[in-house]
């Protein structure tokens, strides 16, 4: 069976990670992603390390860790687009191709001859996504961007970090550069919109996507927390805004998560703290009340969950039906049953170290599943292999 995206070639002038995060995924699903880069070095996060990967001599390698979480399926050509000859081969790429992807500055590309409009006349089939941390408009277009800045400027930060007055207050990034992965993922999801109009148009067109504009719209609840409810959200902690109790608690051992999603939930994690009036009590009796009276309910819960382990909590509640789950260490994490069952630590042979392992795609089709036939590529490695067969 024919991988789901085989018969797509992408032209990657992306670097970093929300580019190559959109390319990777396509090339997950069979797409032929050929990323250009520079002779002298490459992608900027091949010497982000270390950890860099190493070989199956136990040796360090040049290969780093972060360039590996986003460019397998690739294929590496180096090419210098100062160069002008190297631009025309440039151009008779993209007249073979499906897909550009790039994150040039706003007007970057121009310089170059790789812009939209240049490329669009060569071949009007093209689908052409622009990534840049503001958009190719507005008063912001030209300032450069970067996800831990965004996640400031776009307000996820004013949200994320202990509230006010408690130990360790204050605004704090995501652990993982979430902004620019979202904005892979829509750019993703916008490319597969555009392919899927170019069906009925016969006709590309050109994606803008902005850092600031996806961390907008990725507040979600918190955004319509302000835009419906007129409440500028702060920061809780663990603890969610519109929902209680649904945070991490305290055990006599360890750290745990509770989410209780509803009434039905409520009433069962109360049986299991043996708490049972709670349930019943008006301030507590609907998720609205428990929102309003907060402050009022969570002592107490606190309090009871510090008197047993937390293997004890999650055992028991586990047997009540009420949502709950221990805080995983990364290592935890790739040693899970269930993530192990769904094929998400997967072993993708690289030139180096045929035990390369990587994060796995979640996305599981039935019939064109993922396949992993490439890993991320040496720098340079498929140079002459494309430049001989475009």
């Amino acid at each position: 069976m024919p991988e789901a995206l085989s018969h797509l070639k992408v032209l990657d002038l992306s670097r970093v990670l929300a580019g190559p995060w959109a390319s990777q995924t396509l090339a997950d699903f069979g797409a032929d992603v050929i990323k250009i880069e520079r002779p002298d070095g490459g992608d900027d996060t091949r010497h982000w390390g270390p950890p860099f990967m190493s070989d199956e001599e136990g040796a360090a390698t040049t290969e780093s860790a972060y360039f590996m979480a986003t460019n397998r399926g690739k294929r590496s050509v180096c090419l210098d687009i100062t160069n002008p000859e190297n631009r025309e081969i440039l151009h008779k790429l993209a007249k073979d191709c499906d897909i550009v992807v790039e994150n040039f500055k706003v007007g970057g590309a121009k310089k170059y001859g790789l812009d939209y409009q240049t490329l669009s006349a060569i071949n009007p089939r093209l689908i052409y996504c622009s990534i840049t941390g503001f958009g190719q408009t507005g008063p912001y277009s030209h300032r450069p961007g970067y996800d831990f800045l965004v996640q400031a400027m776009g307000g996820l930060m004013s949200v994320t970090g202990e509230k006010d007055g408690v130990n360790g207050a204050g605004p704090q990034k995501v652990g993982v550069a979430l902004t620019d992965v979202m904005t892979g993922l829509y750019a993703t999801v916008g490319i597969l919109t555009a392919l899927a109009e170019r069906e009925k148009s016969g006709l590309g067109q050109h994606i803008d996507l902005a850092l600031l504009d996806v961390t907008a719209a990725t507040l979600a609840n918190q955004a319509t927390n302000y835009l419906v409810g007129n409440q500028v959200p702060t920061r809780l902690g663990n603890a969610h805004p519109n929902i209680v109790p649904y945070q991490s608690f305290a055990t006599s051992d360890g750290h745990c998560i509770v989410a209780v999603g509803n009434d039905d939930q409520f009433s069962r994690f109360c049986e299991v703290i043996e708490h049972p009036q709670l349930a019943t009590e008006i301030r507590f009796s609907s998720n609205q009340n428990r929102v309003q009276h907060r402050e009022e309910l969570i002592p107490i819960v606190e309090a009871a969950m510090l008197t047993q382990t937390r293997d004890y909590w999650l055992t028991n509640f586990e047997q009540a039906g009420v949502p709950a789950g221990p805080i995983n260490s990364i290592d935890e994490v790739f040693n899970n049953e269930q993530i192990l069952h769904r094929q998400m630590r997967v072993n993708v042979p690289h030139p180096l170290n045929s035990e390369l392992e990587l994060a796995g795609n979640p996305i599981k089709l039935s019939r064109t599943p993922v396949n992993y036939q490439k890993p991320p590529p040496l720098l340079g490695e498929h140079t002459q292999e494309v430049l001989n067969n475009p």
